[in-house]
């Protein structure tokens, strides 16, 4: 306990890096996959390639991808940029194929009406086809969370880690508290980022707690 407090200053700055670095590239991917699983429903061709594409990326060891980035892109080594790239084409790998899905399970008929009381293509997508999709959507995202949070600690690695770097800390000095004070913290914002998607996708799909049936 006393090398925490000794060290709050530390522990509290590595996590807040770890959070920026892990829910940053959920949201860059969020954007990106969304207009690109539109696209790819309008022409049903792109689908699976998009999704085979997807595929390959996210089989690509993270730690490589962490390494080969900045030659690829002129980033240094130590940028937070490297980790923020890799995490969001992982972020679009996984969510691509769940935005495809939520868009497709739109009814046809649900679509048939909007267009014929005169709903425009962005608006019927923004009120209809996003809302109905949600759960799927969100199937993903968690999942992207959870293991953006996971990956982050990779990036000790390269010196930057966020909460990995308590790993590295703790291994350096053959001391165990930094390694568990970042297993704590990992598993706990891994836990809570969980909840709040959770929430959110109950506030932005209220007529699905109306229709959940009550149990006898």
């Amino acid at each position: 306990m006393t090398w925490i407090g000794d060290n709050s200053v530390l522990i509290w700055e590595q996590l807040r890096e770890h959070l920026f670095l892990a829910l940053l590239p959920m949201v860059l991917g969020l954007l990106i996959s969304v207009p690109l699983g539109y696209v790819a429903t309008r022409f049903s061709w792109l689908a699976n390639p998009l999704v085979a594409l997807g595929g390959v990326l996210y089989s690509l060891p993270s730690i490589a991808l962490f390494i080969v980035l900045p030659a690829l892109i002129g980033t240094k080594v130590l940028s937070a940029a490297n980790i923020v790239i890799a995490l969001t084409i992982y972020a679009v790998s996984l969510l691509i194929r769940n935005v495809i899905d939520g868009l497709r399970s739109v009814p046809e008929d649900v679509l048939q009406a909007a267009v014929s009381v005169g709903y425009g293509t962005l608006r019927r997508v923004i009120t209809i086809d996003l809302p109905i999709a949600v759960p799927v959507i969100f199937a993903g995202l968690r999942v992207v969370t959870v293991a953006n949070i996971s990956m982050v600690s990779v990036g000790a690695i390269i010196g930057i880690g966020g909460l990995g770097e308590l790993f590295t800390l703790g291994f350096q000095q053959d001391f165990l508290t930094p390694i568990l004070v970042g297993v704590v913290l990992s598993l706990a914002l891994a836990l809570l980022a969980d909840v709040a998607l959770v929430g959110l996708q109950r506030i932005l799909t209220p007529w699905a707690r109306v229709n959940t049936p009550k149990e006898a």
